[in-house]
């Protein structure tokens, strides 16, 4: 499949703005931090739920029709997340003005927990739930969407509490590497399984022709097509191989290292930039790897 860089920043950046709340709210559960962490923390997380949802009205190609991709919420898991996403969006608005006067509410904060999950889960079965792409068909599509924002989410936390809440820090560190720690086998785990995968359709199911033998001489046009450039990331294999071995040091053995020890405020918001870079070559990943059926069919470009 063909990464859209709309898509790429949509996931990543609301993964991370959810991972940031639910590391806030466990705070607030737990009884630590105030309005001096939890308000600039929300706002923060607002600012990356924003960016992300800015992002995904590249991806569309008629923008103002956007209202019409939540009709189907009954069947679609893209419709329920585009109802959920500015639902929590609302929420967390709500939870942040809610400290802000210093009126927090339990109910506000559990509503925007619950938002929150609900959302990794409608983002990754957006892609879990295609049957013809093996590479996603699996349960950890959702699992992996849910602990790689939740990980990008607490190493932000930590780079905040750093700058308004030093108590906290600490605590954010801890979980940022175990949850990141978890993540990382996730998608390990991923890597492996997909790298097992053996297609289940061949050329004759592709076209619907049962012959022994079928070979393709042409495409049947001169020049490429929708099909050519939207299902295959049209990239050589070194650049694949480079983006893999991006996101295995990326997303959590050199920010793991940048968190290690007593680590500054300075560090640790680096470690979640070096984070989310690494995030973008997992997703620009999560897209390359999956083999849509058609390209079976459309291998040459007379």
């Amino acid at each position: 499949m063909r990464p859209a860089w709309s898509v790429l920043l949509l996931t990543t950046l609301i993964g991370a703005g959810q991972g940031l709340y639910l590391a806030l709210f466990a705070a607030e559960l737990a009884g630590g931090g105030g309005s001096t962490l939890f308000v600039p923390g929300a706002a923060v997380s607002l600012a990356l739920l924003g960016a992300g949802l800015a992002a995904s009205f590249f991806h569309l190609g008629r923008p103002e029709r956007a209202w019409r991709s939540a009709a189907m919420w009954r069947t679609s898991w893209l419709s329920r997340e585009v109802l959920v996403l500015p639902a929590f969006m609302a929420v967390v608005l709500a939870w942040g003005a809610a400290h802000a006067l210093g009126k927090p509410t339990l109910a506000l904060g559990i509503a925007g927990a619950v938002l929150a999950l609900a959302l990794f889960v409608c983002t990754g079965m957006i892609y879990a739930c295609l049957p013809f792409l093996q590479e996603w068909r699996t349960p950890l599509t959702v699992v992996n969407f849910t602990l790689l924002g939740s990980a990008s989410g607490l190493t932000a936390a930590a780079a905040l509490a750093a700058l308004l809440h030093t108590p906290l820090a600490r605590p954010y560190v801890i979980a940022a590497l175990a949850v990141g720690a978890l993540a990382y086998l996730g998608r390990v785990a991923s890597l492996s399984r997909n790298a097992r995968l053996r297609p289940k359709s061949t050329l004759a199911t592709a076209i619907g022709v049962k012959h022994p033998r079928i070979v393709q001489i042409a495409q049947g046009a001169m020049g490429g097509s929708f099909n050519t450039r939207e299902f295959f990331h049209g990239r050589p294999r070194e650049v694949v191989r480079a983006v893999r071995w991006t996101l295995l040091a990326l997303v959590f053995p050199v920010p793991a290292a940048l968190m290690l020890g007593q680590p500054s405020a300075l560090q640790l918001t680096a470690a979640f930039v070096v984070q989310y870079l690494g995030l973008l070559a997992e997703r620009w990943y999560f897209f390359a790897e999956a083999k849509h059926p058609q390209n079976l069919y459309y291998q040459a470009i007379a």
